[in-house]
């Protein structure tokens, strides 16, 4: 009874200064950040979007190689892209994927995601050295996946077992065309 006369004078003492539900300085909840359990197919090593409704998730705070990207271990080549996509289709097939929405960014969605398997999708990359954690100049830093990432690279495992160049150094060279190359 406490709670409800607490809240009916609230809402009195709102309506008597005027205030209106637009009103910044009021709270009022914003919609869901958890998504609800879906099925996903795989877009790119960090990326899949929901099969019902077509939402696009991309993890929050790793990158990885993309989709045609190769790494060199012992002077031979393999699709480092691939192998990442491939695990990222393998943790998710068949499986509820969870997601908690960070940010919003250019319709994708930016999210720290699960499956039944995989407590943190991203952290589970960054363990088997199959993702990177983004550099802090991205603004999606995660402290513990710096960590993760620094266990990998000192196991020598994934991509920290080869030569590879970082992905955003090759969007870098790509979005600068081949006038950059010569």
């Amino acid at each position: 009874m406490i709670r409800r006369s607490a809240a009916l004078s609230l809402a009195v003492c709102v309506a008597a200064s005027g205030a209106r539900a637009e009103d910044p300085a009021i709270y009022k909840p914003q919609s869901v950040l958890q998504s609800t359990p879906m099925r996903v197919e795989v877009i790119d090593a960090t990326s899949f979007r929901d099969i019902e409704t077509g939402t696009s998730y991309r993890l929050y705070g790793v990158d990885s190689c993309l989709p045609s990207q190769s790494a060199n271990l012992a002077r031979q080549s393999w699709p480092c892209g691939t192998v990442a996509i491939a695990w990222l289709t393998n943790a998710t097939l068949g499986k509820w994927v969870s997601c908690n929405i960070v940010r919003e960014v250019d319709g994708q969605r930016l999210a720290r995601c699960s499956s039944s398997e995989h407590p943190d999708l991203a952290a589970d990359m960054l363990k088997e050295g199959l993702a990177v954690a983004l550099p802090a100049t991205e603004g999606q830093e995660v402290r513990a996946y710096g960590q993760l990432q620094d266990q990998a690279r000192k196991q020598y495992k994934g991509f920290w077992s080869s030569q590879f160049t970082m992905p955003w150094e090759l969007r870098t060279k790509a979005s600068q065309g081949p006038a950059a190359h010569r």
